[in-house]
């Protein structure tokens, strides 16, 4: 990072993030994401914060982060705090789940997933399942019991209670917690804090006020905003945006070899890459290369697309 890394923040009450999980190297759908994440904090004239949510460091080995940094490095995608890293904050995660297990909102869950399967009955819009809450009100004697085979997972109790928000990018949202999530994991059994936990507990402890990204986290966002309400936060602004799409409609994923930065370094200068990226996401005319001055100084929500997008053969 340059010396002269805070000579973009102009403004310091807006704070956005980029907040990678590790587990390979990045790919286009990351870094378009990153990419309208840093537009709109620098149009702005806000700080970004970089955060690794390497959770699980059995997936999220070192050497991924050094190739997150570097892939960054050379695209001009600075940032002003961090890297971050969840791995590191295990104590105070827990410190909160203790609060959550004080205040009787947390409880030991025992089921497996094939128990899950049996006991959960699918969403009826989407295939989701929903959990039964078949561990909520087990005995203490049962709980002492089951303790003696098998570890548990800690599930939140949720409420039969509306949280709706308004998406900065794709509008109304709204779910009930209770009928269309259920009761959902913190903890998972292995000892692993869960997303929802870390990445509320992360963003407000950062002062983030902008979240963007995938549209496929936006219904997991009530959720999040049942966190805040319990530990008295102030949520961030959220702003969900289109996947990325392979010509055959699969989501690009890090299974993608020939969509990784590490492929496509080898093929393209980064300005090259910028503009394509920016031509995807409906704020560059064409897929010529592009300066990021540029497209800060035309950055526009609007011009956002808010359905999926699917990557054309020709353009990489």
């Amino acid at each position: 990072m340059p010396e002269d890394k805070n000579k973009n923040i102009k403004n310091l009450n807006i704070t956005g993030r980029f907040a990678p999980s590790p587990s390979g190297r990045m790919h286009l759908g990351n870094l378009f994401c990153y990419l309208i994440a840093w537009l709109s904090i620098r149009q702005q004239g806000g700080r970004v914060i970089l955060r690794m949510e390497d959770l699980d460091i059995v997936r999220c080995p070192a050497r991924y982060s050094v190739g997150v940094l570097d892939d960054l490095n050379w695209l001009g995608l600075d940032w002003d705090e961090g890297p971050y890293y969840q791995s590191q904050r295990g104590e105070f995660y827990q410190a909160k789940l203790d609060e959550l297990e004080k205040l009787n909102l947390l409880y030991p869950c025992f089921c497996t997933r094939a128990d899950l399967k049996i006991a959960s009955a699918p969403h009826m819009s989407d295939g989701k399942i929903i959990y039964a809450g078949t561990c909520r009100n087990l005995t203490p004697e049962k709980i002492n019991l089951l303790k003696k085979t098998r570890k548990p997972s800690w599930r939140l109790k949720t409420p039969d209670e509306i949280f709706d928000f308004i998406d900065g990018h794709m509008g109304y949202y709204a779910e009930n917690l209770n009928q269309d999530c259920g009761d959902f994991i913190l903890k998972r059994s292995d000892g692993l804090f869960a997303y929802q936990l870390a990445v509320v507990l992360d963003d407000a402890d950062m002062g983030v006020t902008e979240v963007t990204r995938g549209a496929d986290l936006l219904s997991s966002t009530p959720r999040q905003l049942y966190l805040y309400q319990i530990f008295h936060l102030t949520p961030p602004k959220f702003y969900h945006i289109p996947l990325l799409l392979a010509p055959d409609g699969r989501r690009l994923s890090k299974r993608d070899r020939d969509m990784g930065l590490d492929i496509l370094r080898g093929r393209y200068q980064a300005r090259e890459i910028l503009g394509k990226l920016a031509y995807l996401a409906g704020i560059h005319p064409d897929a010529s290369p592009v300066s990021l001055e540029d497209l800060t100084a035309k950055f526009n929500w609007n011009l956002v697309p808010r359905e999926n997008i699917i990557v054309p053969d020709y353009l990489f």
